[in-house]
């Protein structure tokens, strides 16, 4: 079993009335079945009210399965007793870093997790400063989070729970409030994490840049699984991600577009010197 396994997994949200009274359900999730590997750097795409966040939720045990069942590390997650070992193990960053800072400093900030576990004081700047230069924000320790730009506030938000030495980080559209600069620091965060500290990197984002990087890639629409691949798997398939209403790389879409012009580049391009590339093979043949 994977650090991540769903079976049969299915939400559902009950809308009630003023009174109480049941006025409908919604399928948020609707039978989906995933397997992630401890390392994997995994994206999860879709558009809003896809179903991405709520799937996200219920990997940290913040909500429980209607149907199925959820697995972190070998826990069940509708199990009381497991839920805060889960969450040490499967931390979430959220959209907006300002709900998820609290100290007044930086490192302070950064210690909070691991003082509620009871590591030792010793230990837990040890972590703060580890976790801090993993997300390159170490010589920012002693600055008020309040100062900070917004990436910045978003990787101190990472490094808070790093220091809990999760093996899974989830990111709940953690650039979605972000300016592209912002976005390119948090991103590049999450990579390093996943490539240095080899911890399992689960991306919630319908930002299509984004993903160009990740092991594997799921869309999702209306609660299921619409789509599973490489970035270059899902990338290819430009006219079945504008059916889902998501958008595709510029570079992307340029090759695509140039393709049915009759330039004979490979499906999937991901990046524009992989496309410069491709052109100059092709201007020299």
């Amino acid at each position: 079993m994977g650090i991540v396994k769903t079976k049969d997994l299915v939400y559902e949200y009950i809308r009630r009335d003023e009174e109480g009274n049941v006025e409908g359900i919604t399928k948020a999730i609707d039978q989906v079945d995933l397997d992630i590997a401890q390392g994997e750097f995994i994206a999860i795409l879709g558009h809003n009210g896809s179903g991405k966040s709520t799937l996200a939720k219920h990997i940290n045990a913040i909500l429980n399965p209607t149907e199925g069942s959820v697995w972190v590390d070998g826990m069940d997650t509708s199990q009381e007793e497991k839920v805060w070992e889960i969450r040490q193990t499967a931390g979430m960053v959220f959209q907006n870093p300002d709900n998820q800072i609290i100290g007044q400093v930086v490192e302070e900030d950064v210690g909070f997790g691991p003082e509620n576990m009871g590591i030792p004081t010793k230990e837990i700047w040890e972590r703060v400063e580890e976790s801090l230069r993993a997300v390159g924000m170490y010589e920012f320790r002693k600055h008020s989070p309040n100062k900070l730009s917004g990436g910045q506030k978003q990787r101190v938000s990472i490094a808070g729970v790093l220091a809990m030495h999760p093996k899974c980080i989830i990111l709940d559209e953690p650039t979605a409030m972000l300016d592209p600069s912002g976005r390119r620091e948090v991103i590049r965060a999450a990579r390093a994490l996943n490539q240095v500290e080899e911890v399992t990197i689960i991306l919630i984002t319908h930002y299509m840049e984004e993903i160009i990087h990740a092991d594997r890639v799921f869309v999702m629409d209306s609660g299921k699984i619409a789509m599973e691949g490489t970035p270059r798997d899902i990338f290819s398939q430009v006219e079945r991600l504008k059916e889902l209403r998501l958008d595709v790389p510029q570079v992307t879409l340029l090759s695509y577009e140039l393709q049915k012009r009759g330039v004979r580049l490979p499906n999937g391009i991901l990046t524009i010197e992989e496309l410069t590339k491709e052109l100059e093979q092709l201007r020299k043949s």
